[in-house]
């Protein structure tokens, strides 16, 4: 943490500074035109990464009266934030009933509401702030075998009595039919208390506000090298910033930042593509409620229509620092699995996003001293998840850690193999799964 680095991944795929060529990109409204450090600055509370979690962190510190200042080596929203499914999730990653087989009852129920907490805080958040992300109710898990249609059922049950969640239900066979218009799928659950959004927009309001709050942000400021201390250093190439706190917000792109984080986390590659616009009817027939979808495979599919009435599909991983050379028709050979009758829309966007896994797919909290605190890893479920968990880092740092240590206490183990066999291991792994997926 005392060296200065370099991240790969903050440059190998794309333009420095600038956003991905993505739909969400394109339909961006109100971008904050940030700074860049330079020179010697102070704060209260340095927050590196410009993502859902840093920017809920910096709005959430400073409306309790905190100096921070926020740096992005790119532009605000432009990692993962600005480029994901835009799925606004319920409970964690895990599974209810998988997480309640891994650790005891009383932090199952804590890590629920937790969740539950971080989704009405993003629901909260597009309120009061009025942030124009075309906000939706309504999520639909889609089982593309028969034999997990039992385990559907009994999942409703488990969350209706013994968690009091009434706002999910089991869908049969033949209502999924009517709600997803493919032929792909079996039985499985609609979840009218989870919902979708745009991505960008919505990072970019928390950034306005934020800014209205008082939070410095600041734009094309890499950060190389944090000095641990008190002051604590963050250094960029044309700056300083002494803390009293730093907080790393940085998920799939912490790099060799901070070592003891990315021995928990592993960076991997997802995509989406957009069609043209279908027009209302069309979208009506893929999705007839207007929901998000994900479904039953180790290796997701997951989409929606866009409030211009497009397919935004998102499929296929990759572990490998690169992303594929021609995206949309990477991505496109899912979706006609899914949907072949969209064989002759056009597809006009295609990107790509790093986002950051953990071994048990649960988020990574942890206090690195007693200044250093980081959130990460939150496994394809970040949209809610990482909105609560900033504003669980400005609580923590405020003196009231409770919720902060309910995830610090999931377990997140390191991934096996040293930096140079994780990424090779994990990519047999997920192999296997792929493979697990078409029986």
């Amino acid at each position: 943490m005392n060296a200065d680095y370099t991240n790969p991944l903050l440059h190998l795929n794309d333009q420095d500074g600038t956003y991905p060529p993505s739909w969400y990109a394109a339909t961006a409204v109100g971008i904050p035109q940030a700074q860049t450090l330079k020179g010697d600055h102070q704060c209260d509370v340095a927050v590196v990464g410009g993502g859902f979690t840093g920017l809920s962190a910096a709005l959430h510190l400073a409306e309790r009266g905190y100096s921070v200042i926020l740096l992005d080596a790119h532009r605000i929203g432009w990692g993962a934030s600005g480029r994901n499914g835009g799925q606004v999730g319920t409970g964690q990653r895990v599974a209810q009933d998988e997480l309640e087989q891994t650790v005891d009852s009383a932090l199952a129920h804590d890590a629920w509401q937790v969740a539950q907490d971080a989704k009405a805080l993003v629901k909260d958040l597009i309120a009061r702030h009025d942030i124009p992300c075309d906000y939706r109710s309504g999520s639909i898990h889609a089982n593309h075998r028969q034999r997990f249609d039992h385990h559907s059922q009994n999942y409703v049950a488990l969350l209706n009595e013994k968690y009091g969640y009434d706002e999910i239900r089991y869908v049969p066979p033949e209502e999924m039919r009517l709600l997803v218009g493919s032929n792909d799928y079996s039985a499985g659950t609609l979840d009218m208390g989870a919902g979708h959004l745009h991505p960008l927009n919505y990072a970019l309001g928390i950034a306005r506000a934020a800014i209205g709050a008082g939070a410095r942000l600041y734009e094309h400021s890499e950060v190389t090298r944090v000095e641990e201390g008190t002051p604590a250093r963050v250094y960029t190439s044309n700056g300083r910033v002494s803390a009293g706190y730093v907080l790393f917000a940085c998920n799939g792109y912490i790099g060799p930042l901070e070592k003891s984080i990315s021995r928990h986390v592993m960076p991997i590659n997802n995509y989406i593509i957009a069609t043209e616009p279908l027009g209302d009817d069309i979208a009506r027939k893929l999705i007839a409620n207007g929901a998000c979808v994900a479904d039953s495979r180790f290796v997701v599919n997951y989409f929606r229509c866009s409030a211009d009435s497009r397919m935004l599909f998102g499929g296929g991983e990759s572990y490998g620092y690169r992303f594929p050379r021609d995206i949309k028709s990477f991505v496109r050979k899912y979706m006609l699995k899914i949907y072949p009758d969209l064989k002759e829309a056009k597809v006009e966007y295609g990107w790509g996003g790093t986002l950051a896994i953990t071994m048990s797919r649960l988020p990574f909290f942890q206090r690195h001293s007693g200044n250093i605190y980081s959130a990460s890893g939150y496994s394809g479920s970040g949209v809610a998840l990482a909105t609560g968990a900033g504003a669980m880092l400005a609580e923590a740092i405020d003196g009231v850690a409770s919720r902060f240590d309910v995830m610090n206490r999931l377990p997140t183990p390191g991934f096996p193999g040293g930096a140079m066999l994780r990424s090779p291991l994990l990519a047999l792994a997920m192999t296997w799964y792929a493979l697990r997926d078409r029986l």
